[in-house]
């Protein structure tokens, strides 16, 4: 328990290094940039936007409990609070008000506890909608505010129209427009008489503070939620299993995607993203839905596999990353996803939606960044964790709870965040059947560290990922191997085998290794997914094995090698058939001539009218030309059933694989040199700040026998913030003041009001003078 203060700076002045520790915990902004001394650090709780961010940052307990503060008045007790939310438990009041202190909204005093004078401020004149006091909207009536028993009398001799009017206004809004009709005037006119009501505005009427409170019979809220709401669950059966199952598929995506993309990458959209269409044609080669094909590929993202290739016509295309990728243990790289999801800013759901621009949010586009995202992701894992293990929440229950949690938030922007994060969390394996896995626990201990003994009230407001991330969103160190681990022990074992059968299919009883799934996309099209992917052998997939430079012997060999069934004949006759067909026309580059030892197959091509376009020409009986680019050659035959193969100058064939793109490692800029808020870090800048307090009583003692203290030099917040505290509670301060030459002087000032950049204040003769603030190099309070 700390001692009286007289201040929001005594009372933190005051306060142990322990206590120090855990307000600068509660409140990280308070640390950066780092404060000069405890002087300094008090300033900086007090200004508004600290205070905003603190207040945004509590739950619906502590912010009923501080709504309550603010309502009662300073030094109201913990009795008075709870019989002012409806008779709420005084044990729970006081230590929610214990923790509002440890976070510096709250400061004491030898006659109870007085909230920081920003707060009311960031409240505004409404709470809980309630609507402002009496004084404040009728000042003249200041000195005769009625009690609440005379309140209680008058509202009693209402008439029944009259009395109708403040219950329609009992619960807020606070402020009402004047009916139109004469009997609602007339009505009004009796409760404005009686300053029941009080006119805003020539049609607009308010109800202060003190009516309020008496017709919702002393209480601030209707029902009082200071303790969260209770988290249902059920129970779940193999979890890890299917979390595995669920990793597993996400890497074979991930794999899919790469390699498509390193074929075929799709342009980069001049606001950024990826165009609908390629998307759409991404979401056809993966065969899933929209939502989780923008899902799949923003993960790649995070992790760094893709990028904008930063050429003159930008594309989206794999890293350098992407090559040593397929040699990385799974459970690495599922972990390397992992964590790089959770520390993300970006949110997939998003994507399709219409954005703030004039279109809809596009995938990898600006639109879809949303910092906010990865706050929702740690609370929804953290109450998860909070399970036991193999239990799973009910959603509507965890909407409640997370509800509860940020009531700043919009809840129908947070539900369908909420359920965002839970679907994706399914689709990465960190939650199996709705139960967070073992693999999970791992990346909320991993990504989302809670802080030993810390306060319950967390200003980080979205969190960061913690120790597991580097400055430029990449997972490292311990905690990477430890997610790992924690994943690869339920990831299905790779396979190095298929079973072919007759039907030209083959079948992956599990993920298959490197080499052979890098064979079967290329040579065959997946079919099917799930706990087997089913492969289809067709003449096209066949001829991209062979345009790839694979002969009709390698690719049965390998089918062969690789198949734990024979080899059905069907197969073999299919490779054979493509194979015979595949090169028998050749393309060359001489603007450009056909051969084939086939006459008949250059007199159909002679013979086709949709071939007129080519403006093919016989020079030979084997040799035909035409003025089209040989690509456009190639395509155009392919089109119409014929099979040619590209021929370069000295006769061999040009193999026609697709040169694999990709983009350089991504940039994030250079590494902020930014240190977490965590405990060693807090308990470091407690040391220097007692420190500097230390140095600077020694010094202010040193010179108060002379002309006055020493002052400090101190930022224009801060020197702002000691202002408005003078300024409210009636404080001298002693200002260093630099005039137009630089020479500083001291002066003791007595503030009387701050706005515009300027302070009206009383000095020690008592004349009034105005001080620009920007030339105030510091200040401290008189004593």
């Amino acid at each position: 328990m700390s001692t009286a203060s007289r201040s929001l700076a005594d009372d933190i002045r005051g306060r142990t290094d322990a206590q120090l520790v855990d307000l600068v915990l509660a409140r990280p902004d308070l640390a950066r940039p780092s404060p000069a001394d405890l002087t300094s650090l008090a300033a900086r709780a007090g200004t508004r936007a600290s205070v905003q961010r603190a207040v945004e940052a509590l739950d619906r307990g502590h912010l009923q409990v501080l709504e309550a503060l603010v309502v009662a008045g300073d030094g109201a007790s913990v009795t008075d609070l709870a019989t002012l939310l409806g008779g709420a438990d005084e044990s729970v009041v006081a230590a929610h008000l214990t923790d509002l202190w440890t976070a510096a909204l709250v400061w004491r005093a030898s006659d109870g506890e007085h909230v920081v004078r920003t707060v009311p401020e960031v409240f505004g004149s409404s709470i809980a909608g309630l609507g402002a006091p009496l004084a404040e909207l009728r000042p003249d009536l200041a000195s005769r505010v009625p009690t609440a028993e005379e309140l209680r009398a008058t509202i009693a001799e209402a008439p029944d129209d009259a009395r109708a009017m403040l219950e329609k206004m009992t619960w807020g809004p606070a402020l009402g427009v004047l009916p139109t009709g004469t009997a609602g005037r007339s009505t009004a006119r009796w409760l404005i008489e009686r300053h029941l009501l009080l006119p805003v505005s020539v049609d607009r009427v308010a109800l202060p503070r003190e009516v309020g409170l008496v017709l919702r019979e002393g209480r601030l809220h209707r029902a009082p939620e200071l303790e969260p709401p209770a988290l249902d669950a059920r129970p779940a059966s193999l979890v890890d299993a299917a979390a595995g199952g669920s990793a597993s598929e996400l890497l074979t995506q991930v794999d899919e995607l790469a390699a498509m993309w390193g074929a075929e990458p799709p342009r980069v959209l001049r606001a950024g993203g990826v165009s609908v269409r390629d998307l759409r044609v991404t979401q056809q080669r993966l065969d899933v839905t929209p939502e989780r094909t923008a899902f799949v590929v923003e993960v790649a993202y995070a992790a760094g596999l893709v990028a904008d290739d930063g050429e003159i016509v930008p594309v989206w295309a794999p890293t350098a990353q992407i090559d040593d990728w397929p040699s990385i243990d799974a459970g690495e790289r599922w972990a390397t996803l992992a964590l790089a999801w959770a520390g993300s800013t970006r949110a997939p759901h998003l994507v399709g939606r219409r954005s703030s621009g004039t279109g809809t949010a596009n995938v990898l586009g600006p639109d879809v960044q949303w910092p906010a995202i990865r706050g929702v992701r740690r609370d929804v894992l953290r109450e998860l964790a909070m399970l036991d293990p193999g239990q799973a929440a009910d959603a509507t229950s965890l909407r409640a709870r997370l509800a509860w949690r940020r009531p700043s938030r919009t809840a129908a922007v947070l539900g369908d965040a909420v359920e965002a994060v839970l679907r994706e969390a399914e689709w990465l394996g960190v939650t199996g059947r709705g139960a967070l896995s073992e693999a999970g626990r791992a990346l909320v201990d991993t990504a989302f560290p809670a802080v030993p003994d810390h306060p319950p009230i967390r200003g980080d407001r979205g969190g960061g990922a913690g120790g597991a991330i580097t400055s430029n969103g990449q997972p490292q160190g311990e905690g990477l191997h430890s997610v790992a681990a924690a994943m690869a022990a339920h990831l299905p074992a790779p396979v190095d085998h298929v079973l072919v059968q007759a039907d030209l299919t083959a079948v992956a009883p599990g993920p298959l290794v490197g080499s052979l799934g890098a064979f079967m996309r290329l040579a065959a099209d997946v079919e099917s997914r799930g706990g087997a992917t089913v492969y289809r052998f067709t003449p096209e997939s066949v001829r991209r094995a062979l345009d790839a430079g694979w002969t009709s012997a390698e690719v049965i060999e390998t089918v062969r090698r690789s198949s734990r069934t024979p080899v059905p004949q069907p197969l073999e006759y299919l490779v054979s058939d493509v194979a015979r067909r595949h090169g028998q026309t050749r393309i060359g580059g001489a603007a450009a001539y056909i051969r084939s030892d086939d006459e008949a197959v250059l007199d159909t091509m002679l013979a086709s009218r949709d071939l007129s376009a080519l403006q093919l020409r016989r020079l030979a009986p084997t040799v035909l030309v035409s003025s089209a680019d040989p690509r456009v050659l190639i395509d155009l035959l392919r089109e119409h059933g014929f099979a040619p193969v590209h021929e370069g100058r000295d006769g061999t064939v040009v193999h026609a694989e697709t040169p694999k793109r990709r983009a350089g490692t991504r940039r994030r800029g250079p590494a902020p040199v930014v240190s977490p808020v965590d405990l060693d870090t807090t308990r470091h800048l407690v040391e220097s700040l007692r420190a500097a307090e230390a140095t600077a009583a020694d010094r202010r003692a040193e010179h108060d026998q002379r002309s006055g203290p020493s002052i400090p030099a101190t930022d224009p917040v801060v020197t702002l913030a000691l202002l408005r505290d003078a300024v409210a509670e009636h404080h001298g301060v002693w200002i260093g003041l630099s005039d137009q030459v630089g020479i500083t002087t001291r002066h003791l000032i007595h503030p009387q009001r701050v706005e515009g950049g300027r302070v009206w204040a009383k000095d020690d003769a008592g004349r009034e003078r105005t001080f620009s603030v920007h030339r105030i190099t510091g200040a401290t309070l008189e004593g």
